[in-house]
């Protein structure tokens, strides 16, 4: 059943991820994109463990590794800037705290379309306003008024989910807040950074400065703990008020790095959270990513849950002669345990950044097993027999 109509929501990873494996098996892909364009910038996103090889088999290891930060490693310092530890990239084979493939989200993102962009429908500044299915397909109805036909539908459309509230229910039912807010925005670097990242933390918050692409900007993250959390996730300024309200107190560089939350253009502010559901799929309609199964930015593996759901989405829709029923069941059955293992990790983190974390042994082989189960615990089927057109040739991206 070759040229299957699948309708993607979301263009940030999971989304563009998914459409080049699709299409690469056989379907005919739209990605519909609220936004009007891609995000730029945003957070540093790493590719760990299995994730490295997905991004070989998408033909993209080269595009990729181009777009990385390089960053060469991290500082912890204290109040006045000295240094108390140091991580460096090559640490734990290029899998530890500071990851050897570690690339801007934005960037990735761009990576991704590029790849995409000439054999995937791409709507941006457009969303699902409603969808109906049935027995045999789904009928969409776009903002923008038209509405399509579509043998599948997926929901890449992050933690805020609108999909997810449509087929499985409001978003209370599925995010567990971690009591952590995380806060990230670009600001000048007029700190002197280097390819190296300095962190300052402090029981239950902490500040980072890290370089990016761009020597003349950097990066700042904020995290703080809140045991509630009822700001708009698109209230910007509400967001910015609560950011000075926690952190305006707050040691090390924190000052200098506030006094420029007026004039940035990429401020983002959001509830650390992850998202629990007892199924992903719904008839024709299934999630990928984190409006199934976010683990938190604290897991350090929200990036690679993506990329690896999306290799066996695809293949195991396609295995399955696009039946819903099986492919998405046997998805679900190889994806949920390396979920559930990375999805302990950002809990264990949280609790541990909180200051109010578990007495543990750091050192135990439980915690080596968890982070193993974590970062390699998956198996990448060859999907032999499966139609696989093979990687493309990115276009040169668009200015």
């Amino acid at each position: 059943m070759g040229g299957t109509k699948v309708l993607i929501a979301g263009a940030s990873i999971a989304g563009p991820a998914l459409a080049h494996w699709l299409r690469r098996r056989g379907a005919e892909v739209t990605v519909v994109e609220r936004a009007p364009g891609l995000r730029p910038g945003g957070q540093a996103v790493d590719a760990r463990g299995v994730t490295k090889d997905v991004i070989r088999l998408m033909g993209l290891d080269d595009a990729v590794r181009a777009a990385r930060t390089e960053t060469a490693g991290a500082y912890t310092v204290d109040a006045d800037g000295n240094v108390l530890e140091t991580f460096s990239a090559e640490d734990d084979g290029g899998d530890g705290y500071i990851s050897e493939i570690e690339i801007l989200r934005g960037d990735l993102s761009q990576v991704l379309y590029d790849d995409t962009r000439d054999g995937v429908e791409y709507r941006f500044g457009d969303r699902i306003a409603g969808l109906v299915q049935d027995a045999d397909g789904v009928d969409v109805t776009f903002a923008a008024g038209d509405r399509r036909r579509f043998d599948l539908v997926v929901g890449a459309d992050g933690l805020h989910s609108s999909v997810r509230a449509m087929v499985f229910g409001p978003r209370e039912r599925f995010v567990r807040h971690l009591g952590h807010v995380l806060a990230f925005y670009s600001v000048p670097n007029e700190f002197g950074l280097d390819r190296w990242v300095f962190d300052y933390q402090e029981p239950g918050r902490s500040a980072m400065l890290r370089p990016i692409g761009d020597a003349t900007r950097a990066m700042a993250m904020f995290s703080f703990t809140a045991a509630e959390f009822a700001v708009d996730h698109r209230d910007v300024e509400a967001q910015k008020d609560l950011l000075r309200a926690r952190m305006g107190d707050f040691g090390w560089l924190t000052p200098r790095i506030l006094a420029h939350l007026g004039d940035t253009p990429d401020f983002y502010l959001d509830q650390v959270a992850q998202v629990v559901l007892d199924r992903w799929a719904d008839g024709r309609v299934g999630l990928i990513g984190d409006a199934a199964f976010s683990s938190s930015p604290l897991s350090g593996q929200g990036t690679g849950l993506a990329l690896i759901g999306a290799y066996l989405l695809a293949g195991e829709l396609a295995a399955a002669g696009w039946d819903p029923a099986t492919g998405f069941a046997r998805y679900e059955a190889r994806m949920r345990p390396f979920v559930e293992a990375n999805q302990e990790i950002g809990r264990l983190n949280a609790k541990m950044r909180s200051g109010s974390g578990p007495d543990v042994d750091l050192d135990g082989e439980w915690l080596t097993d968890l982070v193993q189960r974590a970062l390699n615990g998956i198996e990448l089927p060859d999907y032999a027999g499966v139609p696989d057109a093979g990687p493309s040739v990115p276009s040169p991206a668009t200015p």
